[in-house]
């Protein structure tokens, strides 16, 4: 392994693995206050990294829902995971084999594909390995200590931590969005539909899951006919 490589993405992924920390300590002092046990909790992120899918499988687990509805919500609320390795894989510099891409289709969360996406160098596997190293640590030692402290903490401070989840990914779309028009109508267009399932009677019938898949793809269909991406000439 390319060592240097992976220590440089450690570096690069140590933000990240600080911020997960602070979340997933929201995670799991509320997963405990539901009633889950310290080690189920911290299973959950070892096993899952999926940020909001995790509070969404928290809400599934606590109604004593079946395994079919969980598996759909997860199915719907982490579908653009899909899409996003199979835009990292594009980006790789070198071949792999089957285990290293499951291992980083694993760790493949918004912030470190925002991550290796604004990476001018070839993707390597030494690379991706170190930047989802810390925010593993980080998610799930966040999880284990928060799960420890959650009989100790004031309820209001809780939900406090789990408001970090949203900061972070309005963290990651305010500054493309301030340089780039076409962010900056996908995200408007998306809290336009956002607002109409939350409002509409109509449409406050359909889940939680399932809206937020029809806004990311109406918004991303409409951007995608009005601000069409030119193709480069061939040389």
């Amino acid at each position: 392994m390319n060592m240097r490589e992976y220590r440089l993405g450690v570096s690069h992924g140590l933000p990240v693995g600080m911020g997960y920390f602070s979340v997933s300590f929201g995670f799991g002092a509320m997963a405990v206050s539901q009633g889950l046990k310290v080690w189920e909790a911290t299973l959950i992120s070892l096993t899952n990294l999926t940020s909001a899918g995790q509070f969404a499988g928290l809400t599934v687990i606590v109604a004593g829902a079946t395994i079919l509805e969980m598996i759909l919500t997860q199915l719907i609320i982490n579908s653009r995971y899909a899409l996003m390795s199979l835009a990292l894989s594009q980006r790789m510099g070198q071949r792999i084999g089957v285990f290293p891409r499951i291992l980083i289709a694993f760790f493949n969360t918004d912030e470190i594909f925002a991550l290796a996406m604004a990476r001018h160098e070839p993707l390597t596997v030494p690379y991706l390995l170190g930047l989802g190293t810390l925010p593993i640590l980080g998610w799930t030692g966040g999880t284990l200590c928060g799960a420890l402290a959650g009989s100790v903490l004031p309820v209001s401070i809780r939900n406090a931590l789990g408001v970090m989840l949203y900061g972070m990914f309005i963290a990651i779309v305010v500054p493309p969005a301030k340089r780039e028009r076409e962010i900056l109508a996908a995200v408007g267009l998306a809290l336009v539909c956002s607002s109409l399932f939350a409002w509409l009677p109509v449409l406050q019938k359909v889940s939680a899951g399932i809206s937020i898949v029809l806004c990311t793809l109406v918004s991303a269909c409409i951007c995608a006919a009005v601000f069409p991406v030119k193709e480069e000439a061939a040389v």
